[in-house]
């Protein structure tokens, strides 16, 4: 099943969606166990349910319950999220999020850091992949 265009997500959904990452797969009592502060059994189920129809989830039934895991990879939605965090905080500039960060890290960076960092630009503008 393919996944629906992600629409925003509750503070809630995107803890399942964490939770889910994290795990790569959860029954609804294991995603309401590793919640902060979880709200009723009942609740995550229907948030799942919730999920599921938005198409962020899929379901299988193992025996008399539900298991559920994300339909879009980790790196798929990482991607998603970083295009969405610099078309929301950067005016869809990657250049004026990556000078942000590299802002951040500056401190941080070891020499090899910015090696390698030097040799992915280096082959980003030669249009390879990392």
């Amino acid at each position: 099943m393919a996944a629906a265009t992600p629409g925003k997500l509750s503070r809630r959904e995107r803890q399942i969606m964490d939770i889910l990452y994290r795990r790569g797969q959860a029954t609804a009592g294991e995603v309401q166990t590793a919640l902060d502060d979880p709200p009723t059994y009942s609740t995550v189920r229907t948030l799942l349910r919730v999920l599921k129809d938005k198409g962020h989830v899929q379901q299988k039934a193992d025996g008399p319950r539900y298991v559920y895991s994300p339909t879009v990879s980790p790196r798929k939605a990482k991607r998603r999220a970083l295009e969405n965090l610099i078309a929301t905080f950067f005016e869809g500039s990657a250049d004026k999020a990556m000078v942000t960060l590299l802002d951040m890290g500056a401190t941080r960076l070891s020499a090899a850091d910015r090696e390698q960092l030097k040799a992915m630009i280096l082959r980003a503008s030669k249009g390879e992949r990392p």
